[in-house]
């Protein structure tokens, strides 16, 4: 009976489609074509970016599959490290989730503003993402809950817009005239081609982001061992696929050197597909799709934070609850704070962006390392039926070098970056801090 309520090969390959596909498409393009000195990079940093997400995927899929756990991101930190390490990881991929809805919420704005008439700058883009971030915070305190099937709708949109967005290269009459890129037919040193990757890939990472949630199901899946790593390849494969598709529309489209400048690069391409009516409710249905992400991220986050309090991470009072609504009005009330903070501190998406992504960096490269600590500590398992990867330690190492290329080259441009790893580095520093300063209390009961 239980196993027929497991997840069967097309079940779990469209949750990974689902956990990856976001509303990063519809904008990173354009960020990551601005930091790539020509075609090649670009391409190949799409590419990079869905080979290393396969990688990934993989790795946390043997995690979860090992240490099979409700919240099993937030809680392998916990088992193979030491508390103030799992504490101040664990904060960080709070904020990083808030930087994240600050930043989609950027993305929404953007679009938005584009079909309204007037002057608008990056303080008009955060005031309205201030709105949204407002508005469904005063939902969730009502207690009001996303249905699953408003979830459905949202990503038949977002599927929807992008076949859309696929469809413009089926229209060459709509190419844009390929002004002469210069950079490609000049020739370049192999060390800025890979400086120029590195950063291309930032934005590249945001949007391949998602499939470490794979690590929560590696124990609801029939058949482990087969479907989990066809589900896996299958749906990257399909990502890597729509998100290249996608981007040579762009690329035909708007031109390349065009795109290095236009930030709501979809908004152009539908424009020249259907006309300012078209782009009008192709943002208008994106920005839907924006805020119920907003919201979905206000649901799950201080749930996060609950489970700190519960366990003693957090102070206790994270884990109030509202009696009459059940909602964690604390826990919800200070995430919403740190998306405004970070909002307002940043203003814009590339900024938010790196400062998301540095801090990704660290949970990234920890969170998956532990399955080396995994398979030494549970070789008990490996007959048992669950999931290996079996291009071990190849994929993890993969995965982990690409991770730390990409911190590498955050640091090293710095300047460009408005200092984005030494705040990260800051923040990692201040919350192994507050881990001690909380603590400090139990160590003489200990003795």
């Amino acid at each position: 009976m239980q196993s027929n309520q497991k997840l069967n090969l097309f079940s779990f390959t469209m949750i990974v489609v689902g956990l990856v596909i976001g509303m990063g498409i519809f904008r990173t393009a354009a960020t990551s074509a601005k930091d790539a000195i020509a075609p090649s990079v670009y391409f190949s940093a799409w590419i990079i970016g869905g080979i290393v997400a396969l990688c990934g995927a993989l790795t946390y899929a043997e995690i979860g599959s090992r240490y099979p756990v409700t919240g099993g991101y937030y809680k392998v930190f916990a088992k193979a490290y030491h508390p103030s390490i799992a504490f101040a990881i664990n904060c960080l991929i709070l904020v990083s989730n808030a930087a994240s809805l600050s930043g989609v919420a950027l993305v929404g704005s953007g679009y938005v503003l584009k079909i309204i008439p007037g002057e608008w700058n990056d303080t008009h883009k955060a005031l309205l993402s201030c709105g949204a971030i407002v508005l469904f915070y005063i939902i969730n305190l009502m207690g009001l809950k996303m249905s699953s099937l408003a979830q459905n709708i949202l990503m038949i949109i977002k599927i929807t817009m992008i076949l859309v967005l696929i469809a413009a290269l089926f229209f060459p009459d709509k190419y844009a005239q390929h002004t002469v890129v210069q950079a490609a037919n000049q020739s370049i040193n192999t060390m800025d081609w890979i400086k120029s990757l590195g950063i291309s890939l930032v934005a590249v990472s945001f949007t391949y982001g998602g499939y470490q949630q794979t690590i929560n199901f590696g124990n609801e899946v029939k058949n482990p061992s087969k479907t989990i790593p066809r589900g896996i390849f299958f749906g990257i494969a399909i990502i890597i696929g729509l998100y290249l598709l996608v981007n040579l529309s762009y690329y035909n489209l708007v031109g390349f050197n065009q795109m290095k400048n236009e930030r709501e690069i979809a908004y152009v391409v539908i424009d020249k597909m259907f006309g300012n009516t078209g782009a009008t409710i192709f943002s208008a249905f994106l920005f839907l799709g924006v805020l119920a992400y907003v919201n979905g991220l206000l649901m799950s986050n201080p749930r996060v934070m609950f489970a700190m309090g519960e366990d003693g991470s957090l102070p206790k009072i994270f884990s109030n609850q509202n009696k009459k609504t059940g909602v964690l009005t604390l826990s919800l009330t200070v995430f919403a704070i740190v998306c405004i903070i970070i909002l307002f501190f940043s203003q814009q998406f590339e900024r938010i962006l790196t400062f998301s992504i540095f801090l990704d960096c660290f949970g990234m490269i920890l969170s998956s390392a532990t399955i080396f600590w995994f398979r030494k500590k549970t070789k008990h398992l490996d007959n048992t039926g669950i999931y290996k990867v079996k291009l071990f330690p190849l994929a993890p190492l993969v995965f982990i070098a690409a991770y730390v290329f990409v911190g590498i080259s955050i640091t090293m441009d710095y300047k460009q970056n408005n200092y984005a790893a030494a705040i990260g580095i800051a923040v990692l520093a201040l919350f192994m801090i507050i881990y001690f300063v909380l603590h400090r209390k139990t160590k003489p009961d200990a003795e």
